[in-house]
Formats: structure tokens, sequence, C-alpha cells
């Protein structure tokens, strides 16, 4: 399907999903978190296509939810929304492994999408926070307490403070910190070895990362 916020490239086994909303800081309004679990879902049900790498357009990987929406709808109902619970479930039991190209500060709602990715590849100026808990929005505490630990997952949940790419890779949160120019060419280099596992063997053992780590959308 064609897509208006998403570029999509196949490579041999390897789909690449670039958020093009650039101008936006690559913010997740509703359309784009809709286009976001289409995609993932079109990848799912393409046999050519074993492992897909999310990465965003511009100098942020992902500002986290679209503030403008709460001009008109309460934080909670963006939230908490049918749009936001479809989008979360559909990036959360994505069959295949899922690598994050995290090309600048992923903030909020982009520092989830990146930690429900299965391996986090980060350019050197990225950086991690949860700011939105300073204006009343929940913050997502299972799956980063299932990469780094309970005590920093609490740690960053609650007091919203930033990290840098340095300090996220001390912790365990990323795999790698590269050079921006190289951050795509190291993150396929990454898919490539995981591509090469067959289907079925790689489907199962990200299956088995699900049964051991999903958790219920409950903001």
């Amino acid at each position: 399907m064609p897509y208006e916020l998403l570029l999509i490239e196949r490579e041999e086994k390897i789909a690449t999903v670039t958020l093009n909303r650039a101008e936006k800081r690559n913010a997740l309004n509703t359309q784009l978190r809709d286009e976001i679990g289409a995609a993932l879902e079109e990848l799912e049900g393409d046999d050519a296509v074993s492992v897909a790498i999310l990465t965003g357009a511009g100098p942020v990987f992902c500002a986290g939810f679209d503030t403008k929406e709460f001009e008109t709808t309460p934080h909670a109902e963006v939230f908490a929304g049918e749009s936001s619970r479809r989008y979360h479930h559909r990036v959360q039991h994505f069959a295949k492994p899922l690598v994050a190209a995290i090309n600048g500060p992923a903030m909020g709602g982009g520092f989830d999408l990146a930690v429900l990715c299965d391996v986090r590849i980060v350019a050197e100026g990225a950086a991690f926070a949860h700011p939105e808990i300073k204006f009343g929005a929940p913050t997502l505490f299972g799956p980063l307490a299932a990469i780094i630990g309970g005590g920093l997952a609490r740690d960053l949940c609650l007091s919203g403070r930033r990290i840098d790419a340095r300090e996220a890779l001390r912790i365990g949160l990323v795999s790698a910190v590269v050079p921006a120019e190289r951050l795509l060419e190291e993150a396929k280099a990454v898919a490539r070895i995981i591509a090469e596992a067959p289907p079925a063997t790689l489907r199962a053992v990200k299956a088995g990362i699900l049964d051991a780590t999903t958790w219920k959308f409950e903001p």
C-alpha cells in the first residue's frame, strides 16, 4: 500500500522503514502510528523479508506523540485511545526481528518505539528521555525494565531525565554507538547477520522473546 509518512526500502532479506516526517521531528500523530502498524503488518506477511530496520528521517529519530493532537483531544485519550492501543500492539507483536537505527533523539513515545525493537544501534548524537511525565502523560515501564532492569527503568520513567548515547550503551539499552554517517551501514550489517538464520527459526526465537516480555498496554 502507499504510505505518505513512511519510506520503505527492500534489499535482499532486509526492509528499512523510515519515519518520514522530519519537519515535525517524526512525531507520532495518528496517521503515522497507523502507517507504522500497516507497514509492519505488510512486512510480517512478506516471505522475502526476514528482518526489518526502523529509522527516522532528518536529525531526530522520533520526538514522541504529536502534542498538536493534545490541543483537541485530552492526553489520556490520545495515549489510551484506539489508535494508540492498535499501534502499540502491532509494534509489540511484530513477529520478525526489528532493528532500530536511532539517528538522533528518541523522546517519549519515540523512546518507547526504540525499546520495542529487538536491537538498537545508535548514532553518537542520539539521546533518550521520557519528558512527557512532566506534563501528565504516562511512561511505559515494562519493556524498558525487560532490557535494563527494574531499578534503572524506574529512575528513567519517574524522573524523565535525559541520557546520551554513551550512557545508553553503558546501561545496556543499546548494542553499539557509531558515527551518524555509518549508522545505516552498521544497522544493515547487524540485520544481515540476523537474516542468515532460517526465517522459521527467527520467528520461533521472536515468539519466545514475546512470550517472555509481552505486557498489557495500560497507560
